[in-house]
Formats: structure tokens, sequence, C-alpha cells
């Protein structure tokens, strides 16, 4: 069944190529941006989150929202003002869009957004499933801020699908592009401990994932959106330095260093996340990348 899809966030990585893939579907695409950038085939609508304001016609015959909004976690430093502008943008986001819902009566019924590992905050080595409890510490607490906001969707009727997202694997893009960066000039070493889970999925997974979601009413609730087997960031280091045909550095960086360069960002590269896919296995997901290595070898051949 073809849908009529409102994104927010399209822009960025996953939703730039969620667009594509949706399209290629035959489903109508609209989107919510802060500039009037645009988009082949696609209509482009304006909003301003902080100020909440929105073109309200953004949800005229819309039946699917998928929510990928907010301040990058990695952009700047995390001070006070970064911090609450990284959860408003969330948070406020996800209001303006229901109480626009309300407002115009729109025929919207299902609501799909993005989330973070982060939720489960740093827990070693424990395996992580959806039912386990929110954590402690900044990601933890924007996460749950994040998700709750999400839920006031089930008021309205509303199929509520939360992808907790983990470590995306991209091409020349996110969190890969600054992972890879020192490997490239022979400066590529673990970072923090190194045994650290890095709970990674390939790009082309995620979007299939929102897709999968888009057109199955069976798919509700938190999902952990990451590949089979997490690996540890000295693995995950190591596997990115074979690619590169580069070195790794037997001395990890001490997560004083860390913190000494990103400030309390750096807690973003080491929390220990060790999470199961197990449920979205058996939703019917079928990953085209399970293993680390082969989602690597086809990042760095494209």
């Amino acid at each position: 069944m073809k849908k009529q899809i409102l994104i927010t966030g399209a822009t960025g990585l996953v939703g730039k190529k969620l667009i594509a893939a949706l399209q290629q579907d035959g489903h109508s695409i609209s989107i919510l941006s802060r500039k009037n950038k645009p988009i082949k085939n696609v209509k482009v609508y304006l909003w301003d989150v902080y100020n909440q304001k929105i073109d309200s016609a953004c949800l005229d015959g819309i039946d699917t929202i998928i929510h990928l909004a907010g301040e990058p976690i990695a952009e700047k430093k995390w001070t006070k003002e970064r911090k609450q502008q990284i959860i408003d943008s969330r948070v406020m986001s996800t209001h303006l869009l229901y109480k626009t819902i309300k407002e115009t009566q729109a025929p919207v019924t299902t609501f799909i957004s993005a989330s973070a590992v982060g939720y489960y905050g740093d827990r070693e080595d424990e395996i992580l499933t959806e039912e386990s409890s929110n954590g402690t510490g900044f990601m933890a607490r924007c996460c749950m801020l994040w998700e709750d906001a999400v839920d006031e969707g089930k008021s309205l009727n509303l199929r509520i699908v939360k992808f907790r997202i983990g470590f995306v694997l991209a091409k020349n893009d996110g969190a890969l592009a600054s992972l890879d960066k020192p490997i490239r000039f022979f400066v590529g070493a673990p970072l923090g401990t190194g045994k650290q889970w890095i709970p990674w999925v390939h790009i082309d997974d995620i979007v299939s994932m929102f897709k999968l979601a888009t057109d199955h009413p069976t798919f509700e609730g938190a999902y952990n959106a990451c590949a089979p087997f997490p690996v540890t960031n000295a693995t995950l280091t190591k596997a990115v330095a074979k690619e590169l045909h580069r070195p790794v550095w037997p001395l990890k960086v001490p997560e004083k260093v860390l913190e000494m360069i990103l400030g309390k960002m750096s807690v973003v590269v080491t929390l220990s996340t060790n999470t199961s896919a197990q449920k979205l296995l058996n939703a019917g997901f079928i990953f085209q990348y399970t293993h680390l290595e082969d989602a690597l070898a086809d990042i760095y051949a494209k």
C-alpha cells in the first residue's frame, strides 16, 4: 500500500538514503526543514522548532511520520546550553508535531521515530534488550525524555515505533568518518579501555528497518536498531584499519585524554552497550549485514 509520508531530519545521514528508498517503493514523500531548499520530487515545508512554528499544510493527507530530527550529538562540545539544545531539538519537535496533528485533525496513523542506544547508558558487558532499564548519564536522560515525548502519541491512537540506533556504518559520513580519520593518518588506536561494546549497523540495514516498519503495522514499540553481533571498540578499530591498510597503535587513548579533547562528550565513544537484536529478528527483519567485516568491506568498496 502506497503511503503519504512526512519526514523530519531528512537531510541527515539516514534521511537522505531513506527518501530515495521510499520513493523507489512508490511512496509520496514530504519533508519538514528549516530551510526552503528544493529536493527533486519532494514537497518541502518549513518549521522552526525552537519558536514552535510550523506550516500545518505539511500534514495534509499524511498517514505516516518518520521523525529523525535532532541536533547532532557529537558536533560540538557539551556545554550546559548545548546539552539542553540537544534535548529540546528532540522533545520540542515531537511536541510540535503532536500539537499540529491535534489542531488539524490530520489522518496520521503511524509515528516512527529515531532514538539511540545511549538510552541504556554505560552497561559494560550486560546484554541489553528493549526491556532493559534506562541507564544513567546525559545520553540516557536525553533518550528517555526523547522516547517519553514520542510515547505521548499513544493518546492520539498512533502506532508508535522507536528505533534505538547504534553506530551507523556509512561511506564518508557519520560516526565512521570520524573514527577512520585518525586511522587514515596512521594514528589509529582503541579509545578508552577498548573493551566497550559498540552496537554497529550498516546504513542500508537502517534504511530497511524504517521501510519495514512503515509497511508492516505489526511493528510497534522500541527496537534495538543494531546488527546481531556487537563488537568491542578495539575490534572495530582494528577492522577499519584492516580495510584501510593501516596499522593500529597498541597503546589505547586514555579516557582522561579523550575528555581533555572532547569534554564530557567523550562519553559518546566510551559507553559500553552490548545490545541484542533478537526482537528485531523475531519481528521478521532480515539483516543484509550481520558481520562487521562484510559490512566494512561493502562500505569501503563503494
